[in-house]
C-alpha cells in the first residue's frame, strides 16, 4: 500500500459517508469525522487520542494507517458491522446509552 494514510483519508472523508448517503443504507453515522472517530478507536481498542497524539492523521504509524485502511475496507465490504463498531467506540467514551 503506497500511502495508507491518504487512502484512509480518502476512505473517511469521501467514500464512507457518500456510501452513508446512500438511502437504502441504515448506518448509523453519516459525518466523515464519525467514521473516524470509530475506525481510530478500533484500531487502538480505546479512545483513539489516549493512543495517538492529535492531529491523528499526522501521528499515525505505518502498522496503525494500514489497520485503518484495512478495517475501513471491512466496513465498506460488509465483513466489519459499523453498528458494532460505534457501540464499542460509544462504550470506550461512556456515551453508550442503555437502551433497555
Amino acid at each position: 500500500m503506497k500511502d495508507p494514510v491518504n487512502r484512509y483519508l480518502t476512505l473517511t472523508r469521501e467514500v464512507l459517508p457518500q456510501m452513508a448517503a446512500d438511502q437504502g443504507r441504515t448506518w448509523p453515522v453519516r459525518n466523515d469525522h464519525c467514521f473516524q472517530r470509530i475506525v481510530l478507536d478500533n484500531i487502538c481498542g480505546g479512545v483513539w487520542y489516549d493512543h495517538i497524539d492529535r492531529p491523528a492523521y499526522k501521528h499515525l504509524t505505518p502498522a496503525k494507517a494500514q489497520a485503518a485502511v484495512a478495517l475501513c475496507n471491512d466496513i465498506i465490504s460488509g465483513r466489519a458491522d459499523l453498528h458494532a463498531l460505534n457501540r464499542q467506540s460509544l462504550a470506550w467514551r461512556g456515551k453508550l446509552r442503555d437502551r433497555a
